[in-house]
């Protein structure tokens, strides 16, 4: 049974894929299943074995792509460092599937609104356990003085992921505008205005 999971585990990954990459060129609207079978140079049908349907393949989309969000939060949430060190770092791995994943980004962040209802409220589920790990390790900087007294880590979260999310919309768009540059604006913007001297960040992004 197990040499059969990984197989399918791998090539439902890829139809994921597929997917990401239709619903980013097409818009949901715009796509169809036939577009992401003929991506991947199969039959429609065998699509079916994976989804039901065209919204079960964006729900699919979108939760690998926000779950995978989530998950890297975390592990910087409890890993070492400051609290200006772990929000640089969640600025750097917000950005990074600009260049890793930007089919699933951009999937997300501009076809998630057409889910059912059922489909968007557990994609929002996943969406405020990212923010809450956000929040976590703000609120953790404003306890600690490294962060100004009044700063409203509930408002903080919503700046870090409006400006991440804004470049990602963007990026490719501007001039010059490379990921590292991106980045280290970023994370340069949200420390100055996170910390009570407004000091810039340190941090180098790679």
């Amino acid at each position: 049974m197990r040499q059969h999971a990984a197989p399918r585990r791998r090539r439902a990954a890829e139809i994921v894929a597929a997917a990401a990459k239709v619903f980013a060129a097409r818009g949901y609207h715009g796509a169809s299943t036939q577009d992401i079978a003929d991506v991947l140079g199969i039959r429609q049908a065998s699509l079916y074995y994976y989804f039901e349907s065209k919204e079960a393949a964006l729900e699919a989309v979108c939760a690998d792509g926000v779950e995978d969000y989530a998950v890297r939060a975390l592990a910087i949430q409890r890993g070492p460092g400051s609290a200006a060190d772990k929000v640089a770092q969640l600025v750097i791995q917000h950005l990074a599937p600009m260049r890793e994943r930007l089919d699933f980004t951009l999937a997300f962040l501009r076809e998630r609104r057409f889910l059912p209802e059922p489909a968007r409220k557990r994609i929002r589920a996943i969406e405020r356990r990212y923010e809450r790990i956000i929040e976590r390790v703000i609120g953790e900087g404003i306890a600690s003085g490294e962060f100004r007294a009044d700063l409203d880590a509930r408002m903080a979260t919503l700046a870090l992921l409006g400006l991440g999310n804004s470049a990602a919309l963007w990026y490719g768009r501007e001039p010059g505008a490379t990921h590292e540059r991106l980045a280290e604006s970023c994370v340069d913007l949200l420390l100055r205005a996170f910390r009570e001297d407004g000091a810039p960040a340190k941090r180098r992004v790679h």
